[in-house]
């Protein structure tokens, strides 16, 4: 299993932050210039699709795969282009459509742990109830018999 990533990467070659893949670097460093290319064509910023809607396909590719810390590290880039909780959760039940049971618990597993490290803002609280004044609340009438 790869490394955990903690934090995304600003590095164009490793914009995940996997340090796994800074290891390889090294030992072909035109590959990893490749990979860059691809991963850019395929998941960045160009194209008709949003970085945000290309990183949810990822996540539900990763998730059904059983892939817990790539779904993780795809989440926070979705973050950052945007995703909400609510849509990262949306994704997840799509892709347990196609990807069963495993797709869900590894999607909800990463979707917890980043809840628990403090990716999201906290909840708003809910504004409070208006009363308007001079009206009575209506009472409920009694069943006729």
């Amino acid at each position: 299993m790869p490394a955990k990533t903690t934090q995304p990467s600003e590095d164009l070659h490793n914009p995940y932050g996997y340090s796994d893949m800074d290891w390889a670097a090294q030992l072909d460093p035109a590959y990893t210039a490749a990979r860059a290319e691809v991963r850019r064509l395929s998941v960045g910023e160009d194209g008709t699709l949003s970085v945000k809607v290309k990183a949810l396909i990822v996540i539900g590719v990763l998730a059904s795969r059983g892939l817990q810390y790539g779904v993780e590290a795809h989440m926070r880039r979705a973050i950052d282009y945007g995703a909400t909780k609510e849509e990262l959760f949306e994704a997840m039940k799509a892709a347990a459509v196609p990807g069963g049971s495993v797709a869900y618990s590894v999607g909800v597993r990463a979707l917890q742990a980043l809840e628990q490290a403090g990716a999201f803002p906290p909840p708003s609280p809910p504004p409070p109830a208006r009363r308007q004044q001079g009206k009575a609340a209506p009472h409920p009438r009694a069943p006729p018999f």
